[in-house]
């Protein structure tokens, strides 16, 4: 097969792979459970950031004060957004409302954030992709079964933010299967133009990562303080430790094999 039936493939399966597991593992959890695992969200979003997103940035960009200001700018370029979004929903009048809602109704801010840095992420998966088959055929199939590994934690990761901003399952569903198109898109986008597309790497990794610390730290931390109690609070710390510890192991895992 040609190096571009193989691209299309692979992002196909690989993206639809992992929205699928991570929707299977979240539809099985209770609205209870949902909100607690926020906390493993925030660990998986965290990890995914500091210990992939990022070290593979400088790995294609070794600039680290350019990746910096990427990821400044698009922290406080996510703030602009999600007070738009916030705004757009309030209507003027109810915005102060918002402070009355319960966790599990954010206003879908969190919820567009993460379907923003989600499809930069998937963009950048389907670059990847298609490099490491123009590359070599095993190298591509390679790569495909890692980037599935890493992305089925941080799915289920996002498929419980959509949740806890008040997606209905179906919902959420839907969205990260639109947002898992920007694999097939990237993908393709790198191969009738792989020279212009690999000098954007970095800097969609950049953004990527932006995202998702904006929306653990601005969204999803500050909804966990609200809860003080010792046996609350530990609970959360092993769940982010554990999201973070899924990340590792899913990175060793694929590095073993």
């Amino acid at each position: 097969m040609s190096p571009l039936i193989w691209i299309i493939g692979s992002t196909i399966v690989g993206a639809t792979l992992s929205v699928g597991a991570a929707a299977w593992l979240s539809y099985r959890a209770t609205g209870q459970t949902i909100h607690k695992l926020v906390s493993y969200a925030i660990g998986a979003l965290l990890g995914a950031t500091f210990l992939e997103v990022i070290p593979h940035a400088l790995e294609t960009n070794p600039d680290a004060h350019f990746l910096s200001a990427i990821i400044l700018g698009g922290i406080l370029g996510f703030f602009v957004l999600e007070k738009f979004v916030i705004w757009r929903h309030c209507h003027y009048e109810s915005c102060e409302g918002h402070d009355k809602l319960a966790p599990q109704s954010d206003s879908g801010g969190a919820g567009v954030m993460i379907l923003i840095g989600d499809t930069f992420h998937n963009f950048v998966d389907g670059i990847l992709i298609a490099a490491a088959f123009l590359t070599d055929v095993r190298l591509g199939i390679i790569t495909t079964i890692a980037i599935t590994a890493h992305e089925i934690p941080q799915e289920v990761g996002n498929f419980l933010i959509l949740l806890n901003s008040g997606f209905s399952k179906r919902k959420a569903l839907i969205w990260n299967l639109l947002s898992s198109v920007a694999t097939l898109i990237g993908g393709l986008l790198a191969y009738f133009a792989f020279e212009l597309v690999d000098g954007l790497i970095a800097p969609f990794l950049a953004l990527a990562a932006a995202s998702m610390i904006y929306i653990a730290v601005a969204d999803l931390i500050p909804g966990l303080h609200k809860k003080t109690d010792m046996k609350a609070t530990c609970q959360q710390i092993v769940l982010i430790v554990l999201g973070v510890g899924t990340i590792i192991a899913a990175d060793h895992l694929v590095h073993v094999h």
